[in-house]
């Protein structure tokens, strides 16, 4: 009986999914083995039971009964070994499990950050922090609890199936006509679960999602009132969630009693052919034949139960290894070099995002020699950002080449590439940590503190840190909740100084500072751009006005190109954006920033 439920649990559709899931053990398998002893041992006990039954029964029948003292020391040593066993069984498996599942979870985890930009662009964060939270324990059902039932239980069924052929193996096969009910209702109850999971797993994805988006935007939530509609949101996904559990809870709670009744059928038949067919076996025997058919039916429900934990896991490991196949950044270069010029030529450059159809960028033909900056300015949607993205090839370009030192992009390896680009993006990243590991981040944590403090003071940073109760050391939360919008963009800009690239990208680096703010900051900017190819994104010209070249984006094409003063002279879009901002001509008043 439990052979034909495992054989229909592992030749259903998720066969391939598990197999896989279970090939994540393969390198423990002499802890298996093990587990797998403990549990031969336990569900060995089980016959033996019967058997004791049998003597004891056989014993007080006769006129002398001898022996009989030894009883109660065989029962006490039965349960001991079936203890030891059960110990065995669950503690290594268990070991196994949880190794199974911190393997998955860091391979979950280490793919995330090679995966190319656009994955993260087309999926939720909430969902992508569930599996590997929420999913990554189910799996861990899969792989302990449901598996402890199905070889302890298993080999228990096994054990007594085989005592029922061994006392009348004619009337123990009736036991196989209950086969092909019990067959349909697990696979039924497999498929309805499996579907069940995935709808509930993605549902605690988005609920998962949404509470991220109130923890991060709690501020704009109640400046906004958005309480309400927030609260909405979190009860319409968990009410959903809950009436996908409810449904969960039926069909495993069904599936039981079914399994049972049919199951209690076939012992009815047993019992009445045992009474008719046994006719010459001895009380002794009879009892036991029938405790043993009586017994065997607990194992087969635990068995039908622990399928239910396997198709939650198979639909957790489905999710799990779909992140796993996805085709992480195309690396295939090659070059590696210590440091480059910072040369760049943009060359009949097209690109387009892979949802949209219209491109974002048309025909880019320019060059930036080393040590020059290159301001990028127009409306919206331009185009821009898109153009410094390909950059560090957060996204691969359609047609043409960019060139970095003559050589193409595509010929640098990922992490050589990205060595020689600094980022300062206008969405600030800072980790919960001291302001010192913020700016010394990543490749940057070798750095010395005299090149940390120089980072922080060349980015007027160090004007708010000394007066934070521990200077550098001090802790500044999530996001870098403790500090202004100001302090974190210059923290952002240190960090950045601090990698001394070849390369710099100023995505609405000054977007957050106020006036004063800024002004120090571009006499920063202006020190630390020498001898650098500087690429600046900025909506407020006159934050750069002093930049080599000025190129004026729209609708993904440059249509002007030139110096400030030069563009100006020009009267067209350039001077338009000028007048539109209303700018009026700074002055030499030195305020302290905030």
């Amino acid at each position: 009986m439990s052979n034909l439920l495992i054989a229909k649990i592992t030749s259903s559709e998720g066969v391939k999914i598990y197999t896989r899931l279970m090939m994540y053990a393969k390198p423990h398998w002499a802890l298996f083995v093990i587990s797998f002893i403990g549990y031969l041992i336990y569900a060995g006990t089980q016959p033996v039971f019967a058997a004791v039954i049998k003597h004891v029964i056989d014993t007080l029948q006769k006129e002398t009964r001898e022996g009989i003292e030894l009883l109660p020391l065989l029962f006490i040593g039965l349960i001991f070994l079936r203890g030891i066993g059960a110990f065995l069984g669950n503690y290594f498996l268990a070991r196994i499990s949880h190794s199974v599942v911190h393997t998955l979870r860091c391979e979950i985890f280490n793919q995330y950050t090679v995966l190319p930009t656009a994955y993260f662009d087309n999926n939720s964060s909430g969902y992508m922090m569930s599996r590997i939270t929420h999913n990554v324990g189910e799996v861990t059902g899969a792989t302990t609890d449901s598996v402890q039932t199905i070889v302890r239980e298993g080999l228990t069924a096994i054990g007594l199936f085989g005592y029922l052929l061994y006392t009348n193996w004619l009337l123990s096969l009736i036991f196989l006509l209950v086969a092909p009910p019990v067959i349909v209702i697990v696979s039924y109850v497999s498929k309805r679960m499996r579907i069940l999971s995935q709808r509930l797993q993605e549902s605690v994805g988005d609920m998962t999602h949404i509470t991220s988006e109130l923890v991060t935007g709690q501020r704009i939530v109640r400046s906004f009132n958005g309480e309400p509609y927030e609260k909405k949101r979190f009860f319409d996904r968990s009410l959903y969630i809950r009436a996908q559990s409810f449904k969960m809870a039926a069909t495993n709670s069904i599936q039981g009693p079914v399994l049972q009744l049919v199951v209690a059928i076939a012992l009815a038949g047993l019992m009445y052919l045992a009474l008719i067919v046994m006719k010459q076996a001895t009380a002794g025997e009879f009892v036991a034949y029938l405790t043993a058919a009586f017994i065997l039916p607990r194992p087969i429900k635990l068995l039908s139960n622990a399928n239910a934990g396997i198709q939650r896991g198979i639909a957790a490991a489905e999710s799990l290894f779909e992140v796993l196949d996805e085709a992480p950044e195309k690396d295939l270069g090659r070059i590696k070099k210590k440091r480059c010029r910072g040369d760049l030529a943009f060359q009949n450059l097209w690109f387009s995002y892979s949802e949209t159809d219209s491109p974002a960028l048309r025909n880019i033909n320019i060059r930036i020699p080393a040590g020059q900056s290159v301001a990028l300015v127009g409306a919206s949607g331009g185009g821009k950002s898109t153009l410094v993205n390909l950059l560090p090839r957060f996204y691969d370009y359609d047609q043409g080449e960019i060139l970095l030192d003559g050589i193409a992009l595509k010929e640098f390896t990922l992490e050589n590439l990205r060595r020689h680009i600094a980022l300062v993006s206008q969405h600030i990243t800072l980790f919960n940590d001291s302001i010192a590991n913020n700016i010394a981040y990543g490749g940057l944590a070798g750095a010395s503190r005299e090149d940390i403090l120089k980072a922080a003071e060349d980015a007027y940073a160090m004007e708010f840190i000394n007066k934070l109760p521990d200077g550098l050391d001090t802790q500044i939360g999530e996001q870098g909740i403790k500090l202004s919008g100001g302090q974190r963009q210059r923290l952002a800009i240190a960090r950045a100084l601090l990698k001394n690239a070849p390369i710099l990208i100023l995505d609405e680096a000054t977007s957050s500072l106020d006036t004063a703010s800024e002004r120090y900051i571009q006499k920063a900017l202006e020190k630390v751009m020498k001898n650098r190819t500087t690429l600046v994104i900025a909506h407020r010209l006159s934050t750069i006005e002093n930049a080599d070249v000025i190129l004026v984006m729209q609708e993904g094409q440059i249509v002007e190109k030139g110096t400030h003063t030069e563009l100006l002279a020009k009267k067209g879009v350039y001077t338009t954006l000028h007048q539109t901002q209303d700018i009026k001509p700074t002055g030499n008043n030195e305020e302290q920033p905030a």
